[in-house]
């Protein structure tokens, strides 16, 4: 049963399969089609009732704050774990609550962004992953990750290979895009926008 679902939702999700590639041809597919489908998602929500950004679903996290989460995903995931940063994280990201020491990482648990705000940075990230998939080779995809020494999100890490941190941050942008859409539907979000 399973590999029947799985197979079903690559079939309605392409980007699926492309996401579990490990040439870096399809990788950059994956990441250019995630962002078209947030680029979608954003429209719906500008064209939403003013404040539906921050409206909370569920006890889920609202628009802008799964946004947030995927700054500080990109920021663990990828800047520190792909590209071995030590640079702190953005201020404005969203961690869970279980990740510690989110103020000595750089986080600001009482920021209150706006869309915009949050948009500016989601782009700026966006365009440093399409840059380094620009030219990221396979062997590259397969070494250890360089995970800076010392305290940091994600502590395990160490041991994964580069395309095995790059996958984390792919599948956390398609599971909440997922989850935002299924929230704006709630909302009563117009589809046509998409």
């Amino acid at each position: 049963m399973t590999a029947y679902v799985e197979a079903e939702l690559d079939r309605r999700h392409p980007v699926r399969a492309l996401m579990r590639s490990t040439d870096p041809t399809d990788l950059r597919e994956a990441e250019r089609g995630l962002r078209d489908s947030w680029a979608s998602t954003v429209a719906r929500l500008r064209g939403m009732p003013e404040g539906s950004e921050h409206q909370r679903v569920g006890g889920e996290w609202s628009a802008v704050e799964t946004l947030r989460h995927l700054v500080f995903v990109h920021d663990s995931w990828f800047r520190r774990c792909c590209l071995g940063s030590p640079r702190r994280f953005t201020a404005i990201g969203l961690a869970p609550a279980f990740v510690p020491d989110q103020e000595e990482q750089g986080l600001d648990r009482a920021a209150a962004p706006g869309l915009d705000e949050v948009l500016t940075v989601r782009e700026e990230q966006a365009a440093e992953l399409e840059r380094w998939l620009a030219s990221v080779t396979t062997d590259e995809l397969s070494a250890p990750a360089p995970v800076p020494a010392g305290p940091g999100w994600p502590p395990y890490a160490a041991g994964k290979t580069v395309l095995e941190c790059l996958r984390v941050v792919l599948n956390e942008e398609w599971a909440h895009h997922g989850f935002c859409e299924r929230d704006l539907d709630l909302l009563g979000g117009d589809r046509r926008t998409r």
